[in-house]
């Protein structure tokens, strides 16, 4: 694997450097680090990554370059690192959520690889969802990101006007099933188990309810079915929380959210 940098060190980015390490695939010094505030990245540092405040020479050191800086600072970076681009050896990853294609050539150019992908924070634990998408001059670059991220959970290629979508359903997406996870959690307190019982309770059946549909290959519908029986405990508090709007609820959040991701950059 040639060398990577990644622009813009968040969450995001900081989950991205670790996952791929533990994957085994990189070593922590073949990845550039940048953010405005570095001292930030002093425990990343203290493991071997390369970590600065100087995106151009990032740029220069690397041959895939990941965009993970937030929306309202895209345009200042590009600008920075447009002339360091080298066709002939860079590919871009950009994971900014709002961000098209369009946009970032309007900055660089035709010339340079570009691939948007859109994973999520479990890809420090290999266990991403990442939605990648990519124009037909950059097929080498998407098959070759396609092959980082497989090294951090299941990828899957979809065509750009669904990143918006996959940034609601992947990437908020954690949030929206930890709260499920976290509100089980309240629950088994109340109904007696304490607290951190109830998150390894909640948190372990929330796993293998998710395995079932990703391992087994079952619907959720019919795994229902399975543990709901007549007059039962399970179809009475299912039914309970329908009535409070659960399945709406969630249906209508990711709505929201992939609203307001299609807005982020213009924003």
């Amino acid at each position: 694997m040639s060398k990577l940098a990644i622009l813009g060190v968040g969450n995001l980015g900081r989950a991205l450097a670790q996952g791929w390490v533990a994957a085994g695939r990189l070593e922590a010094s073949d990845i550039r680090l940048t953010r405005r505030q570095d001292d930030k990245l002093g425990d990343l540092a203290a493991l071997g990554y390369k970590t600065g405040v100087d995106n151009r020479a990032a740029v220069r050191d690397s041959d895939m370059i990941i965009l993970a800086v937030q929306p309202q600072q895209l345009d200042a970076l590009l600008a920075e690192i447009a002339g360091d681009l080298d066709a002939s050896r860079h590919r871009l990853v950009s994971v900014v959520s709002g961000v098209s294609t369009g946009h970032i050539r309007a900055a660089i150019g035709d010339a340079v690889p570009l691939v948007l992908a859109m994973p999520n924070t479990a890809v420090a634990i290999g266990e991403s969802m990442t939605c990648l998408s990519a124009g037909e001059a950059s097929q080498g670059a998407l098959e070759e990101a396609r092959e980082l991220f497989d090294l951090v959970g299941k990828t899957l290629v979809i065509a750009e006007e669904m990143m918006a979508p996959a940034t609601a359903l992947c990437a908020c997406g954690v949030a929206f099933f930890l709260r499920c996870v976290r509100a089980a959690s309240q629950g088994g307190i109340e109904i007696g188990f304490h607290p951190e019982e109830a998150l390894l309770l909640a948190g372990q059946t929330a796993r293998g309810a998710a395995s079932l549909t990703q391992i087994a290959n079952a619907h959720p519908e019919g795994e229902i079915d399975r543990v709901t029986t007549p007059r039962g405990c399970t179809i009475a508090g299912l039914n309970e929380m329908e009535h409070r709007g659960l399945s709406s609820a969630l249906i209508k959040g990711l709505i929201v959210s992939a609203r307001a991701a299609e807005e982020l950059y213009e924003d």
